[in-house]
């Protein structure tokens, strides 16, 4: 069983329990629910940076990254760094995260939100849309055409936008549809946990034009940044480089004003 496969059977029995605990009527109910759309996708196409900042504790490739920020900290910096959003990863087993991590960024910035998770269900996608998140991420990898699809138009019909990551060609002709906002291309390899850009730069030709285009993973240097932006990336999305560090918000805000030098 790989990392994935392990991550996403952990992930179907939280889902179930968390059905039982807090139902979808009560989610809809959240004072957040009627939030109006705060699109990530237009401020990355209106953005010179195109950053998008990661709240991330730890990861199954790096263990512990930083457990000592807290949520409402990291994500006022961020807003004042001036970044184009924020993702919030959610998954406590695997990340460190919750869904309670995504509520306290809400509270604290007017970012549109990124939850960053394992869905694999529609009821996820509600949660998300309680807790204050803006956007959701899909991981081609972990789900089939026909799951994509149906979780998409659900964000779409809950005001949601849909980044899709995938990871190689073939996730990526598996899972275009018009019912997405943005491709993410992970430059991270599931598998082996190595890193190298060459996979957004690659697979950027065959994304069509309807779609933001946002690299992930390993993005450190300006210079990758302004590499990735040839290849017309609008969006990148940076974590471990801020949250390795003792405060995330300066480092995002340094990182930005380098690249408009």
């Amino acid at each position: 069983m790989t990392i994935l496969e392990k991550i996403i059977s952990d992930k179907r029995k939280e889902v179930e329990l968390r059905k039982h605990l807090i139902p979808t009527t009560q989610l809809q109910q959240s004072v957040l629910f009627d939030r109006a759309k705060n699109s990530l996708k237009n401020r990355l196409i209106n953005s010179p940076s195109g950053i998008i900042a990661e709240h991330k504790r730890r990861s199954p490739s790096k263990a512990v990254i930083n457990q000592s920020l807290n949520v409402q900290d990291v994500a006022k910096g961020y807003e004042n760094a001036g970044v184009c959003g924020m993702s919030v990863l959610t998954d406590q087993k695997y990340f460190g995260g919750s869904i309670e991590d995504l509520l306290a960024a809400r509270a604290s910035c007017s970012l549109p939100l990124l939850r960053k998770d394992f869905i694999i269900d529609s009821y996820q996608i509600v949660e998300a849309k309680a807790y204050g998140a803006d956007v959701i991420l899909l991981i081609a990898s972990a789900l089939s055409r026909a799951a994509i699809k149906s979780l998409s138009l659900c964000a779409q019909q809950l005001k949601l936008e849909v980044l899709l990551e995938v990871h190689n060609q073939e996730e990526l002709e598996k899972a275009l549809m018009p019912c997405l906002d943005m491709i993410g291309i992970n430059n991270r390899n599931l598998k082996t946990f190595e890193v190298d850009q060459r996979n957004s730069r690659e697979l950027s030709s065959y994304i069509p034009k309807d779609f933001v285009k946002v690299s992930e993973s390993g993005i450190s240097n300006v210079a990758a940044i302004k590499g990735l932006k040839t290849h017309g990336f609008q969006g990148f999305l940076i974590g471990e480089n801020f949250m390795k560090t003792d405060n995330p918000g300066e480092s995002a805000k340094e990182f930005i004003k380098k690249l408009s030098a």
